[in-house]
């Protein structure tokens, strides 16, 4: 957590000033129990973006392949992200998942499960609708808006949880529950164009 908080502070002093980011909605992330965190995903700095933002810390679901690079691999586990294997049912990462948020903490996913090329919301994977679903995790969505380009405006929005009680005792499918996620995650990217 040293190691966290610490990267954190560094990371902060470089991004916020280079990217002028600002946060809006941040009453909304409760203050202690599991929140699983839901952002649209346009940069590789999204996750250290959304990482400083949130004043709780954050694990992170990651792409295995991460793991594998000489420095990533000592650096990430430090930094609370965990290996996910795209492409399919990762079954070991979404027991780590809801252990986590079992535990209380928060889990940050980006449900697309890659970039978007063209900065445009793409599709969400099941991976985000089976933990809102299988856990009893608060559901926050996040919107990042805005372009990388130094001195140019990144805002990162948090909005309200979602109410997934209904969906729950409703026993919607996985994908049904994605969808609602990525419709809250839309509604915030319109709400705070531009």
């Amino acid at each position: 957590m040293k190691i966290y908080m610490f990267a954190k502070t560094v990371v902060s002093g470089i991004l916020k000033p280079l990217y002028r980011i600002e946060t809006k909605g941040i009453e909304h992330l409760p203050k202690s129990g599991g929140v699983l965190l839901c952002a649209n995903h346009i940069s590789n700095l999204d996750p250290p973006v959304v990482g400083i933002t949130c004043p709780r810390p954050v694990f992170f679901m990651a792409k295995e392949e991460l793991f594998k690079a000489p420095i990533l691999k000592w650096v990430l586990p430090h930094l609370q992200a965990f290996p996910v294997k795209r492409g399919i049912s990762d079954r070991g990462a979404l027991r780590t998942g809801l252990k986590i948020l079992k535990e209380g903490h928060v889990v940050g996913l980006f449900p697309e499960g890659t970039r978007s090329k063209t900065g445009e919301l793409g599709k969400g994977l099941a991976g985000a609708g089976f933990f809102a679903l299988r856990s009893e995790a608060s559901v926050l969505p996040c919107a990042i808006v805005g372009t990388y380009k130094p001195f140019r405006k990144v805002r990162v929005i948090y909005g309200p949880p979602i109410d997934f009680e209904e969906m729950r005792r409703n026993k919607v499918s996985v994908e049904e529950a994605t969808e609602a996620i990525m419709a809250h995650i839309k509604k915030l990217i319109n709400e705070n164009k531009g």
